[in-house]
């Protein structure tokens, strides 16, 4: 998030306040489209989607106050029955020091950037050194069929039982960003269940994919094997899949060796 500042500069109050967390996200939604001077722009496909809204959250996406001028923009997410989530962006500023807010309602981020370039205020600087996350275009879908669950859940568990090497292991950036989890799906990448009266040697990846609040896609990569001293079952766990398929070829020339 970019929030420079020139002068000191304290934005002015909203004439209307942001809906608290606890409304729904019917009130929600009429609250942003009320207050946005270009709300019948939004596509009635946008708006018919958003009739089936489960939950929703908001957050500030970035920010510029410089000189008596400020601008922010909003992101505005929804999860929808189907366990899709659908995003708003909300540009807020002022067109002289001191006048009114105003406010600008977009469904697509590109036609929100474009809107907030003709501002009289620099551009948004490109992030850096932030935790990659596929972002669900705006024209298409997520790339699984996600089953809503308690997924952050699911994938602290997953975290927990991880036996990966020391440091070698999807860091606290990642655990954060599961939090916000809402739905997931689990897929078998290579390998196969062991069948009746089959040597226990086992060495399966999946990729444990979710869905998070903000239209993100995140997955972990799981190894499961049983190239122990022992033949303990393990599980290791990967921010990637190149790195999970290097640990699965590191652990087989390893067994292959005794």
């Amino acid at each position: 998030m970019s929030v420079p500042y020139e002068t000191a500069y304290e934005p002015p109050e909203s004439p209307e306040p942001r809906a608290p967390e606890d409304h729904s996200p019917e009130q929600h939604l009429e609250r942003l489209l009320g207050r946005a001077l270009n709300s019948f722009d939004l596509p009635d496909e946008v708006l018919r989607r958003l009739e089936s809204a489960l939950a929703h959250n908001s957050s500030l996406h970035s920010a510029h106050h410089s000189s008596g001028l400020h601008r922010e923009t909003y992101r505005h997410t929804w999860l929808l029955a189907d366990a899709s989530v659908l995003t708003l962006w909300e540009l807020v500023h002022n067109t002289s020091p001191g006048s009114d807010p105003t406010h600008e309602l977009y469904a697509d981020e590109e036609d929100a950037g474009l809107a907030t370039s003709r501002l009289p205020l620099p551009p948004d600087p490109p992030a850096c050194g932030r935790p990659v996350v596929l972002r669900i275009p705006a024209d298409s879908g997520p790339r699984h069929a996600y089953v809503p669950d308690d997924s952050a859940d699911h994938a602290r568990r997953l975290l927990r039982r991880a036996e990966n090497p020391e440091g070698d292991r999807p860091g606290e950036d990642i655990a954060r960003l599961l939090g916000s989890a809402v739905a997931h799906r689990i897929t078998q990448a290579f390998g196969r269940p062991r069948l009746s009266g089959e040597a226990r040697l086992n060495l399966s990846l999946y990729e444990h994919a979710f869905l998070l609040f903000d239209g993100g896609e995140l997955s972990l990569w799981e190894v499961e094997h049983t190239l122990t001293p022992d033949g303990r079952h393990l599980c290791e766990v990967y921010a990637t899949e190149e790195a999970a398929r290097a640990a699965m070829e590191r652990r087989a020339r390893e067994a292959a060796k005794n």
